[in-house]
C-alpha cells in the first residue's frame, strides 16, 4: 500500500511538473509572437496577445501601439531578445523575464505577467521594463 501511495504521488508530482513546464512554454510563445509581431509591424496581430485587461486602457490598435511606441522603444524594436527567469505564481499565472538589447543597444529587462484566459490561451496582462548595467538569468 505504501509504495502504491508514493508511485501515485511521484507520478503526481512528475504530471504537475510537465504541467508547469507546458505553461512556461505557452507563456514564452505568447511573448514570442508579440515580439515578432512587433517587429513586422503587424500591430493587430501584437495587440491580439493583450489579455482584456489591457485592452480595456487601450481599447484600440493604435491606442496600443502608440502605447508600446511611446513607452516601450526597447520591446517593439529590440535587436534581440532572450527569456531569462520564470515563476509561476498560481495555477495559469506566470512572471516571465526577458532579456533585450534595444534599438539604441543598451541591454534591458522586460518582465511580462501573463493569466490563463477561460478559453485556455494565455494572453499578456502587464509588461514593466527598466535599463539594466548587468544582465543574469
Amino acid at each position: 500500500m505504501r509504495r502504491a501511495f508514493f508511485a501515485f504521488a511521484f507520478v503526481m508530482l512528475a504530471f504537475s511538473a510537465f504541467a508547469g513546464d507546458a505553461e512556461i512554454k505557452a507563456g514564452q510563445a505568447v511573448i514570442d509572437g508579440q515580439l515578432k509581431a512587433l517587429l513586422a509591424d503587424d500591430g493587430a496581430k501584437a495587440y491580439s496577445f493583450a489579455a482584456p485587461n489591457v485592452k480595456q486602457v487601450f481599447p484600440t490598435v493604435d491606442a496600443f501601439m502608440n502605447m508600446v511606441t511611446n513607452g516601450y522603444p526597447p520591446v517593439r524594436k529590440p535587436q534581440s531578445y532572450a527569456f531569462g527567469k520564470v515563476e509561476q505564481t498560481g495555477p495559469g499565472s506566470i512572471i516571465q523575464q526577458v532579456l533585450i538589447v534595444g534599438p539604441d543597444g543598451k541591454d534591458y529587462e522586460a518582465v511580462y505577467t501573463l493569466q490563463l484566459q477561460p478559453d485556455g490561451t494565455f494572453q499578456i496582462t502587464g509588461c514593466s521594463l527598466r535599463a539594466s548595467n548587468s544582465l543574469s538569468t
